[in-house]
Formats: structure tokens, C-alpha cells, sequence
């Protein structure tokens, strides 16, 4: 065998950081379907209210975020809005676009989903890992 360049306790920190990553994850998860709403659909409102510089964004920088393909991300949009948890509203610096923005309801439902978050990242002091 030969001798890993990694020690054995960065290994462990690895693999505890990737298990507690994986609790929050189902965690997460959970808590959206508690709201009543999908995991996905609290993944777009906040990477909506989350980009940076504004509070809106084009389905193609969602998409991106979101890791999805630009017709999954736009079939998600049309779900959240038949919802009345984001708008659709004209794009000033390019009018073959649209932004997305989160309604008074999405944010509701958003700070809810936040605040929970917040304490379970807290509480499990998840950031501990990377120090």
C-alpha cells in the first residue's frame, strides 16, 4: 500500500462535512414539504431573493443556479407562478427576456423556510467542518 498524501483525520473531516451536508440536505427537503411546497420550488425562490446584486433574475441565470436545463427551470417558473409564489415582469436591458421575481407570498413562505434553516445550521454548526 502506499502512503496517502491526505491524512487519515482530513479524510474523516471530509466525510463527516459530506454525512452533514446529506442530513441538511433531507432536512431541507423536508421542511419545504411542511410548508407545502416542493424542495424545488424553495431551491428557485431562493436562488431568486439569493442573486447577487438584485432581487430578480432571468430564467437562464436560474437555470444555472439551479443546475437545471433551461426548459426544466422555465417549466418550474410556470409552476411556481400558477402557485403565486413568483411574477414574471419585463427585462429593461434585454426585451427577449424576462426577470423572475418572488410575490409578497413567495417571501412569506420564504423567510419562513429561512429562519429554519438558519437555526438548523446553528444547531448542527455545520460550518464547524471547514474550519
Amino acid at each position: 500500500m502506499t502512503k496517502s498524501r491526505i491524512s487519515k483525520s482530513t479524510y474523516e473531516r471530509l466525510a463527516n462535512f459530506r454525512y452533514e451536508l446529506r442530513k441538511f440536505i433531507h432536512f431541507s427537503e423536508a421542511a419545504a414539504r411542511q410548508i407545502g411546497i416542493t424542495p424545488q420550488q424553495h431551491q428557485l425562490l431562493l436562488a431568486i431573493k439569493g442573486f447577487p446584486e438584485r432581487d430578480v433574475a432571468t430564467p437562464r441565470e436560474l437555470a444555472e443556479r439551479l443546475r437545471l436545463s433551461h426548459n426544466a427551470c422555465v417549466g418550474l417558473i410556470d409552476r411556481c407562478e400558477q402557485l403565486g409564489l413568483v411574477c414574471r415582469m419585463p427585462n429593461p436591458k434585454d426585451k427577449r427576456s424576462v426577470y423572475v421575481g418572488i410575490t409578497e407570498h413567495g417571501t412569506g413562505i420564504l423567510e419562513q423556510l429561512s429562519e429554519i434553516h438558519l437555526e438548523e445550521i446553528k444547531r448542527i454548526g455545520l460550518f464547524k467542518y471547514l474550519e
